[in-house]
């Protein structure tokens, strides 16, 4: 496992060339968002996301969202509505994840056996860089074991992650996969991303975060609103 500290803002394009490079051969990051530290793989690889679900003891049927460098990305993978559009808009980058209707033929990663794809485009520069570096989306899920509270800093994340199995030797395979770690320290406390689903005839607000409903309904107007 190596670490890339982003400390230094002359360490970021190492880190993110690093970064892309591990998520080429199938590798496994952790690294940090605008909101928490996430853990990254290609998002259409079955194999790189089985690696996250493994890492973190989630059930495999719980979806796992990505992050795209832009809408154009989304658009590869996912059919983007109007809704949508006046969401990225008004609150891309930021912290909004947009649930769509993914593209026909889109079967691989994150999007097997479902009919919808997560995106966010986070406003953080890491996140950005490796997106345009990496050319694909690559997973945005949380850097937590399954059912704990995420930790702000990379120290206490390993060692939740090293520590919810009762098995060293499964433990030990599973951090592993873990190729690199990008530091940027302890991260403020922040609300994780509101999640608005767009797939359907209506937008439904499936988790609140850091975006508030209100500003959401405020910006679509009463045409959506109960």
């Amino acid at each position: 496992m190596e670490i890339c500290n982003l400390a230094d803002e002359k360490k970021m394009s190492e880190c993110v060339k690093k970064s892309a490079q591990v998520l080429r051969t199938g590798g496994v990051i952790l690294f940090p968002t605008d909101t928490l530290y996430g853990l990254g793989a290609d998002a259409f690889s079955d194999e790189a996301v089985e690696k996250i679900y493994a890492i973190k003891g989630r059930d495999e049927h719980k979806p796992i969202h990505a992050i795209a460098s832009d809408i154009a990305m989304m658009e590869e993978y996912a059919e983007v509505p109007d809704v949508a559009h006046a969401l990225a808009k008004e609150f891309i980058p930021g912290a909004l994840t947009l649930i769509l209707k993914k593209q026909d033929g889109v079967e691989a990663g994150i999007a097997r056996g479902i009919s919808t794809i997560g995106f966010r485009i986070p406003n953080n520069p890491f996140c950005l860089k490796l997106a345009k570096e990496f050319g694909k989306p690559f997973t945005a899920t949380s850097a937590n074991a399954s059912g704990q509270k995420p930790e702000r800093n990379v120290k206490a994340i390993l060692q939740q992650l090293g520590g919810f199995s009762h098995s060293n030797i499964l433990q030990n395979v599973r951090m592993r996969e873990i190729m690199l770690v990008v530091d940027a320290g302890e991260l403020p406390e922040c609300q994780p991303s509101t999640v608005v689903d767009c797939s359907g005839k209506e937008p439904v607000i499936l988790r609140e975060g850091a975006i508030p409903p209100a500003e959401i309904w405020n910006l679509l107007g009463s045409e959506f609103q109960d």
